[in-house]
């Protein structure tokens, strides 16, 4: 197992997002040793599905507005339908998205979540997958679609489902692994 401890990511989030996708990466990250928050539009506890029911909830650490992007090296994306939608019409999102992906910083989205990159207006001649019904949102953004369970494109990791959970939270690590080393 690999030691994070030097790596910090951020996680955003805010009700609907699919419960695995945001918990699942976020424990393999911690148990990496990686230093994780998570920022919400607020700090109000918000509420996981699955499988469309209502599931867990979390309270996130900070909100989008106070994020320095220079503070972290990667962004983790979780999906589900009603998180990314919400979160795409909030500016400040979409502006930490764009930061990371200047940046060459690792952005790791999954299922629903590349809907932040297509606002962000990032994936552009990028190779991504995600959730079927979004692909053609993805392809209409110019990105080369691919339906792989990770499909890794220089700084960009995206996935499917959360099936992929666990290929998705192997290629998130390995990524920051080799940019601490780097």
């Amino acid at each position: 197992m690999a030691d994070l401890s030097q790596a910090r990511v951020l996680m955003l989030a805010t009700d609907g997002f699919e419960n695995d996708e945001l918990f699942l990466p976020r424990q393999a990250l911690l148990d990496a040793g990686a230093q994780v928050t998570l920022a919400s539009i607020k700090t109000d506890p918000i509420q996981g599905e699955k499988a469309g029911e209502k599931a867990d909830t979390i309270t996130p650490d900070t909100t989008l507005d106070e994020i320095d992007t220079d503070d972290f090296d990667a962004l983790v994306l979780p999906g589900g339908v009603g998180n990314p939608d919400k979160l795409r019409m909030e500016e400040r999102a979409i502006e930490i998205v764009s930061e990371f992906m200047e940046d060459d910083k690792i952005v790791a989205a999954i299922c629903h979540a590349p809907w932040l990159l297509i606002e962000a207006d990032v994936v552009d001649g990028r190779q991504a997958t995600s959730w079927p019904s979004i692909r053609t949102d993805l392809e209409n953004a110019g990105a080369d679609v691919v339906d792989e369970e990770v499909v890794i494109d220089g700084n960009l990791i995206t996935s499917r489902k959360p099936d992929d959970i666990p290929a998705f939270n192997r290629a998130v690590i390995e990524a920051l692994e080799k940019e601490l080393v780097d």
